[in-house]
């Protein structure tokens, strides 16, 4: 199964996160994505403008696993939770500070504030799509109740290490923890705060929400921590703590990849293959004069140097010509994925290419589903198509057993594509425009946008399905990214 999403990461870049479930019934699992890109031609973005080396010095690819999936009350309830097995392994290193107990010490604790990010994450947007109005309030309760609780026993656990077999670097391990705690509580309390402007709930859980941040706030102002303030210079430095806290605490969940490039050993069949052709024509054309004028003549000797000059041409050109056709089935790269250092759980391949629209099948251009309007556009400037194919393989089984306290079910690869270059030929961001009011006219400024259509294609051992974006763009950068509710028939 893959699971995908598209969104805007910052102003120049836009995010495609993809995940791929290691199906337990099958031992290696094939995932497929063809992602094709309309790009409008009054942007100048072609072979020659925007090469395949562009491409990949502005996509920046992170593969990690995916986090083990727990409620909130989960995470503190139960047998063997992760709050349980962190207190286990704080015990075994405050008896035992050995490099065993050390590592998996380290390995608690950075799994578990992943686990309640994930959590915290799924129970905001799980309140915010509520459609049920008599459960909000439930649900708001329920939200403070389990970060109360999880708090609460993770701060209680401190005592446990905070004893002189501990040194200072291992308990400084859990104090970073802890503040990275803290900085996901504030996130998302805020964050859902945010999406009930417009729910109709009780006002007692505002309050509630709001006291949760105050007690997060100033429970970091206890222990000497930046908290978020109208100082410039002070948010900075915060901004740089948590970016690295974040870094930090979720590095468990991060790949080894090794790329290397794909073909290596084809590209040179191909170069000689290329060299073979042009060498019969060169021989041919030598024995042919030869048989028609004979040796040291003038004629012999003129086409002689006419062949040797276009054998080099006709080289360069099946060069080209072979090397186009290997391309189209198959990839520029070959990225291996280890867990550690030599734990190999798959392998994912990529290409990039540009495909005419002749070649493009007909079930990609109806989901690109152009209007009267654009097809207008289309016909008088037209659009250029880029094709990023993926190909994942994952080992099913190694996957599962890379870590023995919890079940891995798969993994996340997120892509992020810059599109600074696309902006280059871009017309001013805001056009000035007029119209009436009383009897007067008015000058007002519109915004001129692009937009770029992405089609992706997904291929999985069991099914086939399409899914369409549309990225909304101007001179200043990404204004939003649009998810196209469009399925035709096939």
């Amino acid at each position: 199964m893959i699971s995908e999403s598209v969104k805007i990461h910052d102003k120049f870049s836009f995010e495609i996160k993809l995940g791929y479930s290691s199906d337990s019934e099958m031992e290696s699992p094939e995932y497929s994505i063809n992602m094709y890109l309309f790009v409008p031609d009054s942007l100048d973005v072609n072979r020659f403008t925007y090469k395949q080396d562009d491409f990949y010095y502005d996509l920046k690819s992170n593969i990690r696993l995916m986090t083990p999936v727990y409620l909130l009350r989960d995470i503190y309830q139960g047998q063997n939770n992760p709050m349980i097995r962190l207190e286990k392994s704080l015990l075994g290193i405050a008896r035992n500070p050995n490099k065993a107990n050390t590592e998996n010490y380290e390995f608690q604790i950075k799994m578990f504030g992943s686990i309640v990010k994930s959590a915290l994450r799924r129970e905001v947007f799980h309140i915010k799509d509520n459609k049920i109005d008599a459960d909000t309030n439930f649900l708001i309760r329920s939200f403070i109740q389990d970060i109360n609780e999880i708090k609460g026993k993770y701060r209680k656990l401190r005592r446990l290490i905070n004893v002189p077999t501990v040194y200072t670097k291992l308990l400084n391990i859990y104090l970073f923890a802890d503040e990275y705690l803290s900085n996901l509580i504030e996130k998302y309390t805020f964050r859902l705060m945010r999406y009930l402007r417009n729910k109709n709930y009780d006002p007692k859980y505002k309050t509630g929400l709001l006291e949760l941040i105050k007690e997060e706030i100033n429970y970091k102002i206890s222990k000497d921590l930046p908290v978020v303030s109208d100082n410039y210079n002070n948010n900075e430095e915060l901004l740089y703590r948590r970016s690295v806290l974040k870094k930090y605490v979720e590095s468990k969940l991060f790949l080894n990849t090794q790329q290397k490039k794909e073909g290596k050993f084809a590209e040179q069949i191909i170069y000689s293959l290329a060299a073979g052709v042009a060498m019969i024509f060169a021989t041919g054309v030598a024995f042919y004069t030869q048989q028609e004028y004979g040796n040291f003549t003038i004629p012999f000797f003129i086409t002689l140097v006419i062949g040797y000059m276009l054998k080099d041409r006709i080289k360069e050109l099946m060069r080209v010509y072979f090397s186009g056709k290997y391309r189209k089935k198959h990839f520029d790269h070959k990225t291996k994925i280890f867990s550690g250092k030599k734990h190999s759980i798959g392998y994912c391949k990529e290409s990039f290419s540009y495909i005419d629209e002749e070649n493009i099948s007909d079930r990609i251009m109806k989901r690109r589903n152009r209007s009267h309007l654009t097809e207008i556009e289309n016909d008088w400037i037209g659009e250029k198509v880029i094709l990023y194919r993926k190909k994942i393989k994952l080992y099913g089984k190694k996957i599962k057993t890379v870590y023995k306290d919890y079940k891995i079910s798969g993994i996340n690869d997120i892509a992020r594509i810059n599109i600074s270059r696309f902006l280059d030929k871009m017309t001013n961001p805001e056009m000035p425009m007029y119209f009436i009011e009383n009897e007067k006219y008015k000058k007002i400024y519109g915004n001129k946008v692009y937009h770029l259509n992405l089609i992706i294609n997904f291929k999985t051992p069991n099914k086939e399905f399409f899914k369409r974006y549309r990225i909304v763009l101007n001179r200043n950068g990404i204004k939003r990214v649009q998810k196209i509710m469009i399925e035709p028939k096939n």
